[in-house]
Order: C-alpha cells, then structure tokens, then sequence
C-alpha cells in the first residue's frame, strides 16, 4: 500500500508514523507513506495557500488552486483507489471503513485546516470524507495519522498475529471482553476460573458472553447495527 498525504503542516505527522507498528510496516515494505507539504504549491512568492472566504465570516480557507495543482502532480504519477478529505462534517470513522480501506493499493490523504477546504475540492476530487469524532482540532493532520493507524495495522503481515486485529474491539460490532495476564491473583483479585481452566471452547464461550455484555452496557448503540 502507498498512502499520500497532502497537508498544511506536515512535519506533525514525522513522529507517529516513525514509531511503533507503522514504523515496522514501513521498514518491512509493506506501506510507503509519503509527505506532501501544500505550501510548496502555493501561489506568489509568498506561498499563498489560504484566504478569506467569500461572503464574510471569520476564519481562513485554502485555496482551491494549490490543493488542485498538488492532487493533479500526485494523479499524475498514479491512480488513487480513494482520496479521502479528513474533516468534522463527515461521517465518522469506524472499524469497517479501516477494513476497506486496508484492502486499497494507493490513498491520497487531504488534511484541512483554518476554515476547512473550497468546497470546490470536495466536490471535483474527493471521493471519501472522513471524521474521528464530534470535534474540532486545529489541523486534520492527527486525524490523518488516526486513519493510516487504523488502516496499517490491519495490512496482512504488519502484526505478527494476524488473528489478534481480527479480534479487536469493533470488528463484529462488539466491545472486546476483559483481559487478563499474570499474576493469577493480585491483592486478592483473581483471574477468572475459566481462563486457567484449559477448555478453549467455553472459553470462547466465556468471551462472547462478556463481550455482548459490555457492549450492551457501555455501547447499546453498537447491537442497534448488527
């Protein structure tokens, strides 16, 4: 997979992508992620990538030239199964839209920023709008970096146990259940019977049944999908 990413301030995103399961999928070839700063298509000898929006209204929005001339150079070089625009006013990111999205071959990312993007963007390029959640932030930039997270680790041979993402809390619309490790008992809290007893299916059992039940008691919502 090669994820691109188009962004206003992208020296923010150096940190989490050179740590941890990104950083070892990237050094196992299995995701190229590549860094696009927008100022470098900006307009004038000032770089000019924003301006104030017509109609009047506080805020800045970038230009639509800018972000155009770098998807184009971008476009140029490779066809993008999605181009996703990372803003507040989209539906929220959830567990199976990283499943899809782990299955492309080439994303372009597009982080916002100010006001948000010309409209005109939105509607010629992207194909896919995305939100982390009910808030605002003051780029799309860790949104950015919340996405190819969630997306990367779910690329067939970034975890070593593949088994493990397949069982991570969402995937079947339910909350994961409690675990445990050693000790078995600490300050008189024990690890429950089942988990030591061996007998693997009614520990499944074990597991579904709490599953279902936190889900039901943290997240209802979640079974109103299934």
């Amino acid at each position: 997979m090669r994820i691109d990413i188009i962004s206003v301030a992208p020296d923010l995103l150096e940190s989490p992508f050179n740590h941890s399961i990104v950083k070892r999928a990237q050094e196992k070839g299995l995701v190229k992620i590549v860094l696009h700063d927008l100022r470098a298509y900006g307009l004038g000898n000032y770089k000019q990538i924003d301006d104030t929006q017509f109609g009047g209204g506080a805020g800045m929005v970038l230009m639509i030239e800018p972000i155009s001339n770098c998807i184009r150079a971008l476009q140029a070089q490779r066809v993008y199964d999605e181009i996703i625009y990372m803003t507040p006013d989209a539906k929220t990111l959830n567990q199976s839209t990283a499943n899809r999205l782990s299955l492309k071959g080439n994303i372009l990312i597009l982080t916002g920023h100010y006001k948000g993007v010309d409209q005109r963007i939105r509607d010629k390029f992207i194909t896919k709008e995305i939100s982390i959640g009910n808030y605002v932030l003051t780029g799309g930039e860790l949104a950015a970096a919340v996405l190819v997270d969630a997306v990367v680790r779910l690329i067939p041979g970034v975890i070593g146990d593949e088994q493990s993402a397949l069982t991570d809390s969402f995937q079947d619309n339910l909350l994961s259940p409690p675990v445990y490790t050693r000790p078995a008992e600490f300050e008189g809290m024990k690890v429950p019977d089942i988990l030591l007893s061996g007998n693997f299916p009614k520990i499944e059992d074990w597991r579904n049944e709490k599953a279902y039940e936190r889900t039901q008691n943290i997240r209802p919502d979640l079974l109103e999908d299934n």
